[in-house]
């Protein structure tokens, strides 16, 4: 397993992690086989978004001993009022949801997720009241070790980032999301299905959020990895091609600040056969045919591929691109993170050789050599974004 850094919080979660909704109404030894599985193959963060007792209970029990070896996401403002799943902003339903599951996990939930911020009313009745009142009371009790929330919406998730208050972000993330066109409700696309007339390239604000997570150092935990397994299914794709697992979680964690995507799985061999992603060749993670299907609105985008590998110059130049981007999202405070990174990286961009060899592969036409100098010129010497562009 390969693990790493969840933004600022100081710890690391594993690339592949396990959504649990898919073990609700499953029987105790079904769940405890499948959290088995998923411990046993270092698999270290379970999303337990689900608000009815009985399955947090198995999930707790199945986990045994080995809580301390996990770190879980739980949700507050998720609730099931009349036996159904349901979104409270009551703090009294709240608040008992989220501390009866906090007496499941021995008085302590590593990451507090605020949840469903998908609507400008979502935002204005969790962090303009008592909600996040009382989310900062429990990191401040030690309940929760750190605030994050849940969110489908860009537009929402933006404004919840620049709050300062979470320190990471559930959000939905896969090759057709990313690319749908602004004001497309996810879940209409997984209701209703995908329509190819709504693939108009990368969404801005999808790109903008992920770049300032990276940028304000919140890391992304996703969810929809596989657009509810219509982006595996011939019928249901939206591109000329399925795609598979492997291509669907190779994409996601090639966006910036991403930490693990949290699959979900239903038995011990859904998990095995998630895990074989970390043992595949970088061609069968290759995502870049599907979105190829819609060059034209991609054309100049850098999309984290490595289709320009190797460089002649040993130029990592997908991560200089990465923190180029963030970098162009505000030149005039770009994060000193962002330049020590770039800094510390072994090769960069001033060691171009101009070859011109990465531009011939990428396939989608981004302007690699142009990037290389602004991104020694923005991030080496700090210089303005006007000098940046000569």
């Amino acid at each position: 397993m390969i693990y790493r850094e969840i933004g600022k919080t100081g710890k690391k979660a594993s690339i592949i992690g396990l959504g649990c909704e898919h073990l609700d109404g499953k029987p105790y030894e079904r769940i405890k086989d499948t959290i088995d599985a998923a411990l046993e193959n270092g698999i270290n963060i379970l999303d337990i978004f689900m608000p009815g007792r009985e399955i947090r209970e198995n999930i707790s029990k199945a986990l045994g001993s080995r809580r301390k070896d996990v770190f879980i996401q739980s949700h507050i403002g998720s609730s099931d009022v009349g036996m159904q799943y349901d979104i409270s902003r009551d703090l009294s339903v709240v608040r008992h949801y989220f501390e009866d599951h906090l007496r499941m996990c021995s008085g302590y939930i590593d990451f507090g997720m605020l949840f469903f911020i998908d609507s400008d009313e979502d935002y204005e009745k969790v962090f303009e009241t008592d909600i996040a009142e009382y989310a900062l009371k429990l990191k401040e009790k030690g309940d929760i070790g750190h605030i994050g929330f849940s969110s489908h919406n860009p537009v929402s998730a933006l404004k919840a980032v620049n709050t300062g208050i979470p320190e990471l972000m559930l959000f939905s993330i896969n090759p057709a999301f990313d690319i749908i066109s602004t004001g497309e409700s996810v879940f209409t696309l997984l209701d209703k299905g995908f329509n190819t007339d709504i693939l108009t390239g990368v969404e801005p604000k999808r790109a903008e959020l992920y770049r300032l997570c990276e940028q304000k150092n919140v890391g992304i935990t996703v969810m929809k990895t596989l657009g509810a397994g219509k982006l595996l299914s011939a019928e249901h794709t939206p591109f000329g091609k399925p795609l598979t697992a492997a291509q669907c979680i190779h994409y996601a964690l090639s966006r910036p600040a991403v930490a693990s995507t949290l699959v979900g799985c239903k038995t011990p061999e859904e998990v095995l056969d998630t895990v074989k992603y970390l043992k595949l060749s970088d061609s069968e993670r290759d995502y870049t045919r599907a979105l190829s299907s819609i060059k034209s609105g991609m054309k100049g985008v850098c999309v984290y591929c490595n289709h320009c590998q190797p460089c002649s110059g040993n130029i990592d130049i997908a991560t200089v691109n990465k923190y180029l981007d963030i970098a162009l999202l505000d030149t005039a405070n770009i994060p000193p993170s962002i330049r020590s990174h770039y800094q510390n990286l072994q090769h960069k961009g001033n060691e171009c050789t101009e070859c011109g060899s990465c531009v011939k592969r990428c396939p989608f036409d981004v302007p690699v050599i142009s990037n290389m100098k602004k991104a020694e010129k923005l991030l080496a010497r700090g210089t303005s974004l006007q000098d940046a562009g000569k």
